[in-house]
């Protein structure tokens, strides 16, 4: 086990904290200990770096999920931000998120940066046989996409937005505070730097429209309950060049009125009568892959459990094949006639205690307990 804190200890915040209280939290702590702010300070240096690295794997839905199910160990002898992530770039974008409403760069224009789309989740639920063998579903994905009225613009066809006059489309407005340039976001502009004058009756003003995406999602056989796939670019699309968030799917595997999942296991009951069980008979019985010959050998006890090899659900992106278990259970017959009361009265009569053989073990283990 490594030395790391937990990651949810040093953000302070709980397991099913929201985004936003991730966000916060993580600002916060930030600020306190952004090197900046405390410069020589080594252990102020070291705790920005954990703070910098927990939020960087629970603000990413799939490291979080490999967090909370592995720990720290989801992430030995590897990299928690994934390949290709170097801290010093990462350093710089977090200045960059923090610290990017209140200083000013050495241009005094504020910085824009392309901007990942968000992420999006939705919810499928799905019947069990679908689940077992795979199936390709369309659903249809809210979207945010550019106005084509106006071309993204935001403003009214045949106009344009013009510069913001109270900070000369610069985005902020500046000042000077001790040995700082401090730097906000214009409030009259809201940092874009253009005021638009005449909004754009499609999209209001916004740029963007909401739209629906038709999409096509394959899922493989095999996946169950909580079996999450991943869509990459599908999720909102980025701003300023920047890349499309990525779609999850959750799915939700209907229950089957016959089968119970245990795994890759299937597991079945079935009533057999009480003929049947004590002088044995070939039943059909039903599977995933169709109806199967079960032959049940006379004298069979309720409870008996048979296995059907190769019956049961496959491996997701595997080739290991589970069976299904067939628990035959003896069903005792009600509303007797007279004619059949009488003939099973005649039947315990002759059949005494040696046709019983569980019975008779049973009340020979009680005598000798209890005398």
């Amino acid at each position: 086990m490594n030395g790391k804190r937990d990651y949810y200890e040093l953000l302070g915040v709980g397991r099913n904290a929201s985004d936003e209280e991730f966000k916060k939290a993580y600002r916060q702590l930030a600020l306190k200990y952004h090197p900046d702010r405390n410069p020589g300070d080594k252990q102020a240096e070291e705790k920005f770096k954990e703070v910098s690295e927990a939020y960087r794997v629970l603000s990413d839905p799939e490291k979080k999920a490999q967090y909370d199910r592995f720990g720290h160990a989801a992430f030995d002898g590897g990299n928690p931000f994934g390949a290709g992530f170097d801290f010093t770039s990462g350093f710089e974008d977090i200045f960059g998120d923090i610290f990017g409403d209140f200083f000013s760069t050495s241009t005094g224009r504020r910085r824009t940066r392309a901007q990942r789309g968000e992420d999006l989740r939705y919810n499928m639920d799905i019947s069990f046989e679908e689940a077992a063998f795979g199936t390709e579903k369309k659903i249809k994905i809210p979207l945010y996409k550019s106005c084509e009225t106006c071309q993204g613009s935001g403003a009214k066809p045949g106009t344009s937005p013009r510069t913001c006059s109270t900070c000369h489309g610069r985005g902020q407005v500046s000042f000077q505070q001790g040995f700082f340039s401090v730097s906000r976001t214009c409030s009259q502009c809201r940092g874009q730097g253009t005021i638009i004058g005449e909004p754009c009756s499609a999209c209001t003003g916004a740029g963007k429209v909401r739209k629906f995406h038709t999409l096509g999602v394959k899922i493989p056989a095999g996946v169950d309950t909580g079996s999450l796939l991943k869509l990459r670019g599908e999720g909102q699309s980025g701003s300023l060049g920047g890349p499309s968030g990525d779609l999850y799917v959750a799915l939700k595997v209907q229950a089957h009125p016959i089968f119970v999942r245990d795994g890759l296991e299937i597991i079945c009951e079935v009533p057999i009568s009480f003929h049947q069980a004590a002088l044995g008979a070939e039943i059909e019985i039903p599977t995933l892959h169709g109806k199967v010959k079960l032959k049940v050998p006379p004298g069979t006890q309720s409870g008996k459990v048979f296995r059907l090899r190769g019956k049961g659900l496959k491996e997701v992106h595997g080739y290991q094949q589970g069976d299904q278990h067939v628990r035959l259970s003896v069903e005792t017959p009600t509303h007797l006639t007279a004619k059949q009361k009488e003939l099973l009265r005649e039947f315990a009569a002759l059949a005494g205690e040696e046709i019983h053989p569980l019975s008779k073990g049973f009340f020979e283990k009680v005598k000798l307990i209890f005398g």
